[in-house]
């Protein structure tokens, strides 16, 4: 039971890490911001969602799968943004609605989307490294 907790302890200080990043990113207003705000924090929204769904799902046979589910979700919401009907604008319209399923397509999104989900994949196959590294020293 305690492996657990200090398991769920490890993915919740990860998504701490990733969403500063990925705010960081997003925010940043120095040299090269264009890339960082758009395509360098997309590397880090697929990185959180890996993590958000091994929270919840965090197995030894969901290690591959988790970061293919959220390229796929993702890719399917960059597509949705070519699509303007009224409740998706309004929804975007808000700050988290905009964070959450962006404002504008672009075909690059997708290369950073893979980016991000191989680096969630690195990301979650440490920490069940670390988690049944710990597990085994009990």
């Amino acid at each position: 039971m305690r492996h657990n907790r200090n398991f769920k302890i490890l993915i919740v200080m990860s998504l701490l890490i990733v969403t500063a990043m990925g705010f960081l990113f997003k925010y940043y207003p120095g040299p090269g911001r264009a890339w960082f705000n758009d395509s360098g924090a997309a590397i880090f929204y697929e990185i959180f969602w890996c993590l958000f769904g091994f929270w919840f799902f965090n197995s030894r046979q969901v290690l591959v799968q988790i970061p293919i589910w959220v390229f796929v979700i993702t890719c399917i919401v960059e597509f949705l943004q070519l699509w303007h009907p009224p409740l998706l604008e309004a929804i975007r319209a808000t700050l988290i609605g905009k964070l959450l399923l962006g404002t504008t397509f672009s075909w690059w999104d997708f290369l950073y989307y893979v980016i991000g989900s191989i680096l969630g994949w690195l990301w979650l196959q440490k920490l069940w490294e670390i988690g049944n590294a710990k597990k085994s020293q009990s």
